[in-house]
């Protein structure tokens, strides 16, 4: 065989390993965009005082009233507990998130995401307090979570310090969709 036959067969044999290369490492991308798309819980919409809250990237911004320069900020504050609330097998989430209305507080709120085949679906926002001090959120038995943080005594203003250690223990009712005080 001459060389430059050898060159021919030797440059069409790279030319369809490169277009094989190609299309297996464009199929193996695609597959990964279609599994990302799966919404993460701090891209989901939850409902807090009533009003959806869409998050993007754990952070939302609306305006207090029509037309009004005051925002209400909602923002993915953490203590993330991870387990399952609904019973069917698949791990889903609480956590804290905070909101400021434009005036001098801020308000937490525990939110759980329900995993399901489509996404996750956001619960209602349960109100903890004003200017609280987080501490943990953890699993609590069966499918109860236990929120714990400091707060003030009843007659204490909002300048002092959060000192008083409180335990929340919470479960979703699923067809409300809203955490609900257990004991």
């Amino acid at each position: 065989m001459n060389e430059r036959k050898r060159l021919l067969i030797l440059g069409v044999v790279a030319i369809i390993a490169a277009i094989g290369f190609y299309a297996y490492s464009t199929r193996n991308n695609t597959q990964e965009t279609v599994t990302n798309t799966h919404p993460d819980y701090k891209n989901i919409t939850y409902v807090i005082n009533g009003k959806e809250v869409a998050l993007n990237d754990g952070y939302a911004e609306a305006e207090a009233a029509p037309g009004s320069a005051s925002k209400i900020v909602t923002k993915y504050f953490g203590n993330e507990v991870h387990k399952d609330l609904n019973g069917d097998g698949k791990e889903d989430v609480a956590f804290l998130l905070t909101q400021e209305t434009g005036g001098s507080g801020t308000f937490y709120y525990v939110v759980a995401a329900i995993d399901t085949d489509n996404g996750y679906v956001g619960s209602h926002g349960y109100y903890i307090g004003d200017r609280i001090a987080p501490q943990t959120t953890e699993s609590g038995s069966g499918d109860a979570i236990i929120v714990n943080y400091a707060d003030r005594l009843p007659d204490e203003s909002f300048s002092t310090k959060p000192s008083v250690g409180k335990s929340l223990y919470l479960q979703l009712n699923t067809s409300t969709m809203e955490l609900q005080e257990v004991q």
